[in-house]
């Protein structure tokens, strides 16, 4: 497993929630469930993905950019599921947030699979590929 394989088994993980979160309604123990799910899921994969996905990528200059937008949408979905915290379960507002989470979410694993992961693969080498991978997998399952 290299550390692409890793992250993307996780974002298919957080794109199910979604979906799943999304189609539910009201004051329910299966919104509530879901939610804490995926909250925890992010929360956990951000933590790894920074430290072992963009940390390393930081210092190169054609990376660094791409790092740090990465690491600032991180800081954006945090804030809409904060907004999603604060806001009751059946409250119309609630799905509108959680569609923007979605959106966001969704824009974010797609930036990073379609983009930076292909210029990412010319930065490290096969052995550090497998390495992260497996420093980011201890990581997750330590802290899920």
């Amino acid at each position: 497993m290299n550390i692409y394989e890793e992250i993307r088994k996780d974002h298919d993980k957080q794109r199910e929630l979604l979906d799943k979160l999304v189609k539910t309604s009201g004051d329910t123990k299966e919104r509530d469930q879901l939610f804490k799910e995926l909250k925890d899921e992010l929360a956990v994969h951000s933590d790894a993905e920074e430290r072992h996905f963009y940390k390393p990528l930081i210092s190169n200059d054609m990376m660094q950019d791409k790092a740090r937008h990465g690491i600032a949408e991180h800081h954006e979905i945090d804030e809409l599921i904060e907004q999603l915290e604060e806001t009751d379960y059946d409250s119309s507002a609630w799905l509108k947030i959680a569609k923007e989470l979605q959106h966001k979410v969704e824009h974010h694993l797609e930036d990073e699979e379609k983009s930076y992961f292909q210029l990412s693969g010319k930065v490290f080498t096969e052995k550090e590929k497998q390495d992260l991978a497996k420093s980011y997998r201890k990581h997750m399952s330590k802290n899920l």
